[in-house]
């Protein structure tokens, strides 16, 4: 496996927006099943493939965004926000599921930190799930050093 990490192209932005898609079909189907329907719809609208892809359309347009390039093909990207600050932060990582389970998420986050590094941060941080959908990212920053801190939200239609 060899794998480059290159900052994004214009020309990758289609790439990015379908293997995330892809990518991320397991943690929609996880949190529809555990938010239920209205809640699920309030949060991301009748159809969460186009508010996720205008969610990584804006990733891509405001943050720095690198991809993971296998043999030309664009398998993966991350997002990182290193606005002011001491804190920089990994806003979104994917990798499109016909190359997940080789690294290459892992490859990711430990550039987006070195990334957060060189730009002079103290700290990085990165948000995700606790539900069943999320139990790879969540593996992936255990991996990566980060430590984790529980949170919890709750959500109450009204």
């Amino acid at each position: 496996m060899s794998i480059e990490i290159r900052p994004m192209i214009r020309d990758d932005l289609g790439e990015i927006v379908d293997l995330s898609l892809r990518a991320w079909i397991p943690v929609f189907d996880s949190m529809l099943e555990m938010l239920g329907e209205p809640i699920f719809q309030q949060l991301f609208g009748a159809d969460w493939q186009e508010h996720q892809a205008q969610d990584v359309r804006r990733a891509c347009r405001d943050f720095e965004t690198f991809v993971a390039v296998d043999d030309d093909q664009v398998v993966g990207f991350t997002a990182l926000d290193v606005s002011d600050g001491e804190t920089g932060e990994i806003y979104m990582v994917a990798v499109d599921p016909l190359h997940q389970g080789r690294g290459i998420g892992l490859q990711l986050t430990n550039f987006g930190v070195e990334r957060l590094r060189q730009a002079g941060k103290r700290m990085a941080i990165v948000g995700t799930g606790g539900d069943p959908g999320h139990a790879a990212a969540r593996a992936t920053y255990t991996k990566a050093g980060f430590t984790k801190f529980p949170a919890e939200q709750y959500y109450l239609m009204l």
